[in-house]
Formats: structure tokens, sequence, C-alpha cells
């Protein structure tokens, strides 16, 4: 079903990790130019990768369980999109003159709360279902 609160949480973390990359920079150059998801292929391929799995995740509802190691897989792909940008922004030459980071650097951490919350109520979804089944 369509209609739970999963889906919502689902859908706004696909959004942060395909939207929001594209609008908002990562960091600034040396020569003071924003740099976006586009110009950095591996991260490009992880936003879209994990944009995707969210997208999948919604529309296998009648399947509870894959989709809650789904929204686990996609978490994990979200801490290593940010593990990287942590590191980009850790070896950016240049570093000591300007330290300027942008928005874009976030996003996977939002990512990361609407995917949890969305596994909590998977989670629940999935315990509520089963204690049903013990009262038949």
């Amino acid at each position: 079903m369509l209609q739970r609160i999963q889906t919502i949480y689902l859908l706004i973390a696909a959004i942060f990790s395909a939207g929001f990359v594209f609008i908002f920079k990562l960091w600034n150059d040396q020569a003071g130019n924003p740099v976006f998801v586009e110009e950095v292929l591996s991260a490009l391929g992880l936003t879209l990768l994990s944009a995707l799995i969210s997208l999948i995740t919604i529309f296998l509802f009648r399947n509870r369980k894959l989709q809650f190691v789904l929204g686990r897989i996609n978490i994990l792909l979200n801490l290593i999109l940010l593990g990287l940008f942590v590191y980009w922004s850790l070896t950016i030459s240049g570093e000591t003159s300007v330290s300027e980071k942008g928005i874009g650097m976030l996003t996977p951490v939002f990512s990361i709360v609407f995917l949890v919350l969305a596994n909590k109520a998977i989670k629940k979804d999935e315990d509520l279902v089963k204690s049903v089944d013990r009262l038949r």
C-alpha cells in the first residue's frame, strides 16, 4: 500500500539523494567556482544508486522484509557516500587558504535520517502483522 508513512520517508530520502545534490554545491575549488556532484562521477553514481534503491523500495510494499533489508543497504550506501565527501573535503588542494564547504555535503545525512525513519515504520508494520498472525 502506497499510502503508508514509510513511502513518504523513502520519497523524501530519494529527493535528498537525487535532487538536492544537483542544486546545492559540495565545495568551492581554488578559483572560487562551486563544485557540484555531477563533476565527481563516483559520487554521482552513488547518489543516483541511492535514489534508485529508495524508489524501488517504495514499490516493494508487499515484501516488508526485503524492504527493510534494502533500507539498511541504502543507509550503508549513504554512509559510504558521506565518508567519501568527508575524505574529499579534507584532501582538497588549497584547503588552508579557504575552507568553504557547501550544504550539498550534508545531503547524505538528511537521507540517512529519513531512511532510518522509514525502516522504523517498516519494522512497526512487520511487528503489527506478526501480532495479528499470532491471534489467528
